[in-house]
């Protein structure tokens, strides 16, 4: 399957030129704060609005390597950087030609080439960005562990492109494992197949198709079941908003209070997608949906999401947790925790995943959709442990403007700036009571 490394990435949209990622750099490097002798340059663009990144992007097939004739550059295939050697380099200066992104130069100061070494996994660039332009991507460890796992999921599920359930469905039952017996109620995640189709089943462990209103209580019988067998099986469900919010509320409640041993994962799309784009009780004020429509009378749904996680919280069971697959380490240490507690208690996961038909957006930009949620503070990522309390897992202190995250978000194109503004504020109080409810160390 190959490997993943580290990277450091720019978010150009959030730079403005300060210059301190380069102060920074020639500190750790040279103990100067001459900006020359940094290995990382920001530049701006030819109209002076915006800026690039010129730095060693450790490509996996670096051109600066291929075209090195005396072998003074390598790909280290244990962290991905590509290092030079000062005791091979001949000064031909051919690898800052083969680099197509900047990122290995000339300094005349020290007379030969230089270029970023990531500073071990800890660059100082990335440190002193104020703007948060620069990001240290470690993601990588995730597919090094668990891209040698089986999937299981049968390949060719019908999920509309771009969707995220899907990616949200390998990862997880990759990562909780074969011994599973997993519940998908009424929504997307069967509907793309992956209970099956014609008595074929899409899924590699036992899966079944329960109704919207019992699909904890199902999971508690079988796992009773289970356990007079003798058997060790993780209990999993994989439903959709509607069925944990609405009709399948009930049911869930019950299984909390109970704390019944399960994991069950809400993916919160924010409506009855699979149905014809529905409105649901997790559906956001303002949207658009097919039973909330926008007209002269009308501007989208007229109230607030119920917030269904903290509900759960209050349930006071074993564990609750909020996450995005815009974050995907943030995601798989809560599964980790998730899984470990499901097996005596019940653990709840409720992850926000963008719906590109649902939310009339490009399906490229879901990712990006994603991290916006979090870094405009329209949703937070914690986790709850009742001996622990609650604990915010990424905090955002420079918020961007909900109205950046609205903007990607075609089911919100019609809102007015009064609707933004009531959503600005909201997202405000919402944050605010969680940092109140926060553990002082979260």
């Amino acid at each position: 399957m190959g490997k993943s490394f580290e990277t450091i990435q720019f978010h150009a949209e959030r730079c403005d030129g300060c210059g301190e990622c380069m102060t920074a750099c020639a500190e750790a490097k040279s103990g100067t704060r001459d900006p020359v002798q940094s290995r990382i340059r920001i530049l701006p663009d030819t109209a002076g609005h915006a800026y690039a990144l010129a730095l060693c992007r450790q490509c996996g097939d670096p051109k600066c390597v291929m075209v090195c004739p005396s072998a003074a550059l390598s790909k280290d295939e244990a962290t991905g950087i590509v290092a030079w050697d000062g005791g091979k380099c001949v000064n031909c200066l051919l690898c800052t030609v083969g680099c197509g992104y900047g990122g290995i130069v000339y300094e005349a100061a020290i007379g030969h080439v230089s270029k970023c070494d990531s500073c071990g996994g800890d660059p100082a660039c990335v440190r002193a960005c104020p703007e948060e332009a620069l990001e240290y991507r470690t993601t990588a460890r995730i597919f090094n562990a668990y891209a040698e796992l089986e999937d299981l999921f049968a390949r060719g599920l019908s999920a509309c492109q771009g969707c995220n359930t899907e990616l949200l469905m390998r990862h997880t039952l990759r990562k909780v494992g074969p011994e599973t017996v997993l519940a998908a109620p009424p929504g997307c995640v069967p509907g793309m197949g992956a209970v099956g189709y014609n008595g074929v089943t899409g899924c590699k462990v036992p899966v079944f198709h329960p109704l919207l209103t019992n699909t904890a209580a199902m999971l508690a019988g079988i796992k009773r079941q289970y356990n007079r067998l003798g058997r060790d099986v993780t209990m999993l469900a994989l439903a959709g908003d509607g069925g944990a919010s609405d009709a399948g509320f009930q049911s869930l409640s019950g299984a909390a209070e109970r704390n019944d041993p399960m994991l069950f994962v809400c993916i919160d799309n924010e409506g009855y997608m699979n149905t014809g784009m529905q409105a649901s009780g997790v559906t956001t004020y303002g949207s658009w949906t097919s039973t909330t429509p926008v007209g002269d009378a009308l501007g989208g749904k007229a109230t607030e999401a119920k917030n269904l996680p903290l509900i759960m919280m209050m349930h006071n069971c074993s564990y609750v947790a909020t996450a995005s697959t815009g974050f995907l380490e943030d995601y798989y240490a809560k599964l980790h925790r998730a899984i470990a507690v499901a097996k005596t208690g019940m653990a709840y996961l409720h992850v926000y995943a963008p719906c590109p038909t649902g939310w009339r957006i490009p399906a490229e930009q879901i990712t990006e959709a994603c991290r916006m949620q979090v870094q405009s503070n329209f949703v937070a990522l914690w986790e709850f442990e009742p001996d622990k309390g609650l604990r915010l897992t990424r905090r955002v202190d420079k918020p961007r403007p909900v109205a950046d995250y609205l903007k990607l978000i075609g089911k919100y194109r019609h809102l007015t700036p009064a609707q933004i503004a009531h959503i600005q504020r909201t997202a405000d109080e919402k944050t605010a009571f969680l940092q109140r409810l926060a553990h002082p160390d979260g």
